[in-house]
């Protein structure tokens, strides 16, 4: 990868990171479900304008805007405003890479690796030190309420789902003789959530309290929410895209296990948060798993390498 590919990757690595935190700053002011309104409504238009539609067909751009938008992100941004620290939330989001080997086991027949049993396994160890009631000290996030936390899992589930469902559209893509433009397809299914993420924003909060939310926007939301439009989902998904698309995969996705660190990172310098040590011990546990689960199997062959007849 050369060295401004790489600045690029790293650069969006920290971009993605940062953000919870960013939401995090959101929430203060703007309540959730009309963050994320905010969110996908600048970040489609006026993209739609200049981004043709994905070579797929529509049932594939709504699947895709459902469980992102709706799925995902009402559940994370949810818990983050009841509670879900930011910097465990980054953590806890990643289990969205063993709901994805699951639902691809059972829903597109693909078979499950020893060792990606065994990380996942590992990252379950993660999650109950996590979501235990232990440690203490001042500003520590010792005591994560059970509900946010279930949440932040279920917003996992989901984008573990909308990776399930850019395979099918992927494949259908393929079928008619077309690419799938991942842009396209991030720009075009943000036209789904807006209008279902406003209504839940209309039953958790009274129209007067939404209305006086827009109208008193500070320099904090409105950054926030052009971050998370602009930085986080088109800059970030269209450069992440690209160099999927210019190097083999196995030189990119490994990068994205930097984005729990900077996750931590930023959560600590910016929000001042705290865990405890078994906390700290949790999210070094998880983050064990994802490198057994995604590296495991090329360590045991090189260890062990196949004799050949």
């Amino acid at each position: 990868m050369s060295k401004r590919d790489l600045t690029l990757a790293l650069l969006v690595i920290i971009i993605w990171g940062a953000n919870f935190t960013v939401i995090k700053l959101g929430l203060g002011g703007v309540p959730p479900m009309l963050l994320i309104t905010l969110r996908y409504l600048l970040a489609t238009i006026p993209a739609i304008f200049f981004v043709k539609p994905p070579a797929v067909g529509w049932r594939y751009v709504v699947l895709y805007g459902a469980t992102v938008g709706i799925g995902q992100f009402a559940c994370l941004f949810y818990a983050m405003s009841i509670g879900m620290p930011a910097s465990v939330a980054s953590v806890l989001l990643q289990s969205q890479a063993f709901f994805t080997l699951l639902l691809s086991a059972v829903l597109l027949k693909e078979p499950i690796k020893p060792v990606q049993i065994a990380g996942l396994a590992v990252a379950g160890c993660g999650l109950f030190f996590i979501g235990g009631n232990w440690g203490s000290g001042p500003g520590a996030a010792a005591s994560i309420p059970l509900f946010p936390f279930l949440l932040t899992l279920l917003a996992a589930a989901f984008w573990g789902l909308s990776n399930i469902a850019v395979r099918y559209a992927d494949k259908a893509s393929s079928d008619q003789g077309n690419k799938l433009d991942m842009l396209s397809l991030v720009v075009w299914s943000s036209l789904v959530p807006p209008v279902p993420l406003f209504g839940l924003a209309l039953l958790l909060d009274k129209p007067i309290t939404l209305l006086h939310a827009v109208k008193n926007l500070n320099l904090t939301s409105i950054f926030a929410v052009f971050y998370l439009a602009f930085g986080a989902t088109l800059f970030g998904y269209y450069t992440w895209s690209k160099l999927l698309a210019k190097y083999p995969t196995s030189k990119v996705a490994p990068l994205s296990l930097l984005v729990p660190v900077i996750g931590l990172l930023t959560a600590r310098l910016v929000l001042g948060e705290q865990l405890s040590r078994i906390q700290w011990l949790g999210c070094l546990v998880i983050f064990a798993g994802l490198l057994i689960a995604n590296f495991g199997d090329a360590l045991v062959q090189r260890i062990f390498p196949a004799k050949e007849c």
